[in-house]
């Protein structure tokens, strides 16, 4: 098996269906971007990544170079088609000489481990190439995989040049590649357009290899939905309730409780412990962790960033972002918690607000509550703030410095009666 990997992303596409100002690679599924997805699949496999850009290229650009450092982005100008595409990898590949994984930027539902067993087939069959194929029930407008009497791949063959008998074929092509780069590079110094689109094909390459008697086999996906692609709103829609069924499951498994699975939205990207109770209209999205045996909901929103430790209560209508929080912490009902860190045994008293946003200068600030504290019901905590252990912060306080250990701190206004106003009014 050669260890040396490398991943090149096809991104260049506008995604004119999508009908937005914002490429189609960069609409996020639970706070992570489509191509995010992808880049993540081949993360642990590929040491290094090489995204194909076109439009909006500078924005896709800083995407890549702001979270992953392995990557890196080439131009594609003008897109002349997938095959033209991968070309623009090749002066990046020059003198490497080990796999290359092609994929599509739009497919984030392809797991790692699909693409491992993708590997791992290419090298156990010895092949120079190979395809990732899926075998559906309705191929319409998909590629075609047509296959030699030996079971190797013979052809992809379009779905409107297909004849009657390969219209039958249900096994398609997914778009996923795997070639052997020394020895299938050549191929895109020699494709043509020769095409009523007049682009360059990445489907060529598999007569070209052909042509050159090397071993070119296809490998059938053990679950075609990962190859859903995004070209609408209605497939990004589709992709999202597929990615949440398939998370909610392994949760389940791993001894989570999901009360009401269809009300309930829970990133690819988040950790739960067992015996922990997901209540019904919860949204959790972005990269969090949360720990055993807590009661998050229902109508809980957690935004990422999000560490919570066993036995913890986050209730109803609490909306919890970059925060981390100790364990046997409560936050039952309609609280903010924004960067901050909170210690053990603390109780947050209902419609407490950190308050980290400062409008003027536009930096959020931090909010620490150390172990025991208890928080008053309605009550602000305007950031940069730090209360000590054990200090009890009355309701309808608002706290605006640090306050120090076992203290009680009220701002709460003296009560007035004016007896008989309401008569004499």
């Amino acid at each position: 098996m050669n260890k040396d990997i490398k991943a090149v992303i096809l991104a260049a596409g506008k995604g004119t269906r999508m009908k937005s100002n914002t490429i189609k690679v960069l609409h996020q599924i639970f706070g992570k971007t489509v191509l995010g997805y992808v880049l993540d699949s081949v993360k642990s496999i590929a040491t290094q990544s090489i995204v194909i850009v076109g439009h909006h290229a500078e924005e896709v650009t800083e995407f890549v170079e702001k979270n992953y450092s392995a990557a890196k982005t080439v131009l594609q100008s003008p897109q002349l088609g997938t095959g033209h595409a991968v070309s623009m990898a090749c002066p990046s590949l020059e003198n490497f000489d080990g796999q290359v994984i092609i994929l599509n930027g739009d497919i984030p539902l392809i797991t790692e481990d699909t693409i491992n067993k993708f590997i791992e087939y290419h090298n156990s069959n010895k092949s120079d190439l190979t395809v990732m194929s899926a075998v559906l029930d309705a191929p319409a407008s998909y590629g075609r995989i047509i296959r030699e009497n030996d079971n190797s791949l013979k052809a992809i063959v379009e779905a409107k040049d297909a004849t009657p008998e390969q219209s039958a074929v249900r096994e398609v092509n997914v778009g996923v590649y795997c070639l052997n780069w020394a020895k299938i590079k050549g191929a895109f110094c020699q494709l043509t357009s020769n095409n009523a689109q007049g682009e360059y094909y990445l489907t060529d390459i598999v007569s070209w290899a052909k042509n050159q008697n090397l071993n070119v086999n296809a490998y059938i996906m053990e679950n075609s939905e990962e190859m859903n692609g995004i070209n609408s709103r209605q497939d990004l829609a589709f992709a999202t309730k597929l990615m949440n069924e398939r998370k909610l499951n392994a949760l389940m498994t791993e001894g989570v409780t999901i009360v009401d699975p269809a009300s309930t939205w829970i990133s690819e990207d988040t950790e739960i412990g067992a015996d922990t109770i997901i209540y019904p209209s919860t949204y959790i999205e972005g990269k969090n962790k949360i720990g055993k045996n807590c009661k998050i909901g229902p109508c809980a929103h957690l935004r990422g960033d999000v560490e919570i430790d066993d036995n913890c209560k986050i209730g109803n209508f609490v909306e919890v972002k970059k925060a981390k929080i100790g364990h046997n912490t409560n936050a039952g009902h309609l609280s903010y918690i924004g960067d901050s860190e909170f210690g053990s045994h603390i109780n947050i008293g209902a419609g407490t607000i950190t308050a980290n946003y400062d409008p003027i200068s536009k930096k959020k600030s931090k909010t620490v509550l150390k172990d025991n504290v208890k928080i008053g019901s309605n009550t602000v905590l305007v950031a940069p703030v730090e209360i000590g252990e054990g200090t009890n912060v009355g309701a309808g306080s608002v706290i605006t410095k640090n306050i120090g250990e076992w203290a009680l701190a009220i701002t709460r206004a003296p009560l007035r009666i004016i007896e008989g106003w309401v008569k004499n009014k």
